[in-house]
């Protein structure tokens, strides 16, 4: 019925209840609702938590000197294996002040007291974190249409080259999504105006990315002997030559050989 358009306090509502609605409202196919479209961050809302995750356990392992953790194992005099609250509140102070953070990177750690220092190597699932990340990113990629190639994650060899990708992205992703943005603009603007059928389109020969597709294409219909010129100027998608007696020059232009014309 109608749209809430909502800035900080202030909100304004849109009526789409008459013949033409004020807003164009362009949206992705939502299997489950029929008002509001389904957008890709959606999709892959999984995979960016995924990702998110991993990107901020490997900020822990840096903010940690970039190693991996061990254990500080405490053998008393007596034999007793548990610290006092004063020794463990020091011990505790010190290991933050001293031994963590970037800054600290191979600052020697001085124990005394029974105190023995254990490193752990990194378990199976901080050694495939950097995989985790790489796998949820080409899932996102792949959600939004753009090849993994174009991102940079090593290990696809989907494409022949970062060109084919390229073109790939703009064939298969953006012209697809521009081309039924521009339709859905155009039917709305027409009924808002009331005016003939409107029609939008890409303009394809400013794509830098298919200037090699273009040029495949002009040579191709310029080598056909046997289209007139008319015809391959009409597959290229450019306006017809005017006439002759249209290319002539207006009564009243000035004659380059000095004589002049008539009026």
């Amino acid at each position: 019925m109608a749209y809430d358009y909502t800035v900080g306090a202030r909100k304004h509502r849109f009526d789409v209840r008459g013949p033409v609605p004020p807003v164009c409202h362009i949206r992705n196919f939502h299997p489950q609702d029929d008002h509001y479209g389904l957008s890709p961050m959606q999709a892959a809302a999984q995979a960016l938590d995924v990702h998110n995750s991993a990107s901020r356990w490997s900020k822990a392992l840096l903010d940690n000197a970039a190693r991996p953790s061990g254990a500080i194992i405490y053998k008393g005099a007596e034999g007793q294996g548990t610290l006092s609250a004063d020794q463990y509140d020091r011990l505790t102070a010190e290991t933050e002040s001293y031994h963590q953070g970037a800054r600290n990177a191979g600052r020697p750690m001085l124990l005394e007291g029974g105190l023995d220092w254990k490193p752990m190597g990194f378990s199976p699932a901080d050694m495939e974190f950097q995989k985790t990340k790489d796998s949820a990113a080409r899932e996102i990629a792949l959600t939004f249409g753009v090849p993994p190639m174009l991102l940079g994650i090593p290990g696809d060899a989907t494409y022949a080259n970062y060109q084919e990708a390229n073109r790939a992205f703009y064939r298969q992703t953006v012209l697809p999504m521009a081309a039924r943005v521009v339709a859905g603009l155009a039917d709305w603007l027409t009924r808002l105006a009331g005016a003939p059928e409107l029609r939008m389109f890409p303009d394809l020969d400013q794509v830098p990315a298919l200037a090699s597709e273009r040029e495949s294409q002009w040579r191709r219909v310029a080598a056909a002997d046997f289209l007139t010129e008319a015809e391959k100027r009409r597959l290229l998608g450019l306006p017809a030559r005017p006439a002759p007696e249209d290319a002539a020059a207006p009564a009243g232009t000035p004659d380059l050989e000095g004589g002049g014309r008539d009026a």
